[in-house]
């Protein structure tokens, strides 16, 4: 095991997969200090499947980046397997991103200059594994573009771009999943067919999963949902009779979707998105600077 690597290989059951103590952001504003977030305790346990919600402004996609060791707290903890994370250098935050959490980002967050199967195989090699070749195609055919592992970012339409990352989050089998408003950049049809990959890859993997969104469509699919407002968690949800009933419906739609819809991506936002910070070993933290 490497020596930067400090969270165990197994836990307790009884320990959170993720927990937030008093976790606290503020940035400087016009002379004052703005309140990102105020005081958030919220622990997550190993497999769940939480969905976090709230208006635009709320703090929902600052909670995340926290979560994964992309942004410092003002104040408070962020725990991963009962092991503090806010205090780790650059490079262990690296390394555990690397091993421990994937992200999914709103906007791909692809390598332009790499394929679709260079983009799932790159965490993989960065990691030294040997079933690096089999893995991406394995997860390539999982997220249904076993044809397109050949092609780059900017021959994929959104939805696949979507599906590319899904598989690249995936690929060293994290026990965390991190994502970001996943469906926000695609329609209706696309964005269904993602989620129901998504939700699939987790499933199969067991992985805990977090996910954003301002939809309470996408939400429905979890099985506890956080509301957040200024900062601050207003209420919980946990998943009821009604909301399994959505959950079904919304699967059957998705695999009901018109496949034509799901290759429709929007080409103009696809090729607009190759910037330098993309191009580092690692995507999550380059995309938030």
């Amino acid at each position: 095991m490497p020596a930067a690597r400090r969270f165990p290989a197994s836990i307790p059951m009884s320990t959170p997969r993720i927990e937030l103590r008093a976790l606290t952001k503020r940035l400087p504003s016009g002379g004052r200090d703005l309140t990102i977030l105020d005081r958030v305790d919220l622990a997550i346990a190993p497999g769940e499947f939480v969905a976090i919600l709230g208006p635009s402004g709320s703090g929902k996609s600052t909670l995340l980046a926290l979560m994964a060791g992309l942004d410092r707290p003002t104040a408070g903890e962020v725990r991963i397997d009962g092991a503090p994370i806010h205090t780790l250098s650059e490079d262990r935050l690296a390394l555990l991103r690397r091993e421990h959490i994937g992200f999914v980002f709103q906007s791909f967050q692809l390598l332009g200059n790499l394929t679709a199967r260079e983009n799932v195989l790159l965490p993989l090699e960065l990691l030294g594994r040997p079933d690096a070749g089999p893995r991406a195609d394995e997860l390539l055919a999982a997220v249904g573009l076993a044809e397109r592992g050949h092609h780059y970012p900017s021959q994929l339409s959104g939805g696949e771009q979507q599906r590319v990352a899904l598989a690249r989050a995936f690929a060293a089998r994290p026990p965390i999943l991190l994502a970001d408003e996943p469906t926000g950049n695609l329609d209706g049809a696309t964005g269904r067919r993602v989620l129901e990959v998504l939700v699939e890859l987790r499933r199969a993997g067991g992985a805990t999963l977090v996910l954003v969104t301002h939809d309470p469509a996408v939400a429905a699919l979890a099985s506890r949902l956080v509301h957040l407002r200024d900062g601050r968690i207003e209420r919980e949800e946990t998943a009821t009779p009604a909301r399994a009933a959505a959950r079904a419906g919304d699967s059957a739609a998705a695999r009901a979707g018109d496949s034509a819809a799901v290759r429709a991506g929007d080409s103009a936002a696809v090729r607009a998105g190759d910037s330098a910070a993309v191009r580092a070993e690692d995507p999550a933290a380059e995309a938030v600077r």
